[in-house]
């Protein structure tokens, strides 16, 4: 974990919409609620929710939910996110999100809540250290 930079006014922001996005969750199977909030390099906050599927394999997560409606409301650049679950200690994105979100910035804070309160911090460099990586011209690396 690196040294974390200051939660901000912003970051208070962005914890409400998760927490009620995280509200929204469908997560009839595992009953594990999530909500992810992220900022924009505009300064928008665009959240998301996990939404279950009784074939596992085609849930989505909510830190992808958020990706995907930031992108389709026109935002390709994050900056922060804010992730809370009703866990104690924090839960960090699974392998997939973390790949996703690396893809729209890969300098992003990552800041986890757990329902006491407990903030965690992450550059999501440091969550996915071999981000992979791909530029046509010289393929993947």
């Amino acid at each position: 974990m690196n040294q974390n930079p200051k939660w901000a006014g912003v970051h208070d922001l962005m914890a409400e919409a998760a927490w009620r996005a995280r509200a929204n969750a469908w997560a009839p199977y595992s009953g594990f609620k999530v909500g992810c909030a992220l900022l924009t390099s505009d300064g928008s906050i665009i959240a998301g929710c996990n939404v279950e599927n009784a074939s596992y394999g085609l849930t989505q997560c909510a830190e992808r939910c958020a990706v995907c409606a930031a992108v389709a409301n026109g935002h390709h650049a994050l900056t922060d996110a804010v992730v809370v679950t009703d866990q104690l200690d924090p839960a960090p994105p699974c392998g997939a999100c973390r790949q996703v979100l690396f893809e729209f910035g890969a300098n992003m804070n990552v800041w986890l809540l757990g329902s006491n309160g407990v903030k965690k911090y992450h550059r999501i460099a440091d969550l996915l250290p071999h981000a992979f990586k791909f530029t046509p011209n010289n393929g993947p690396h």
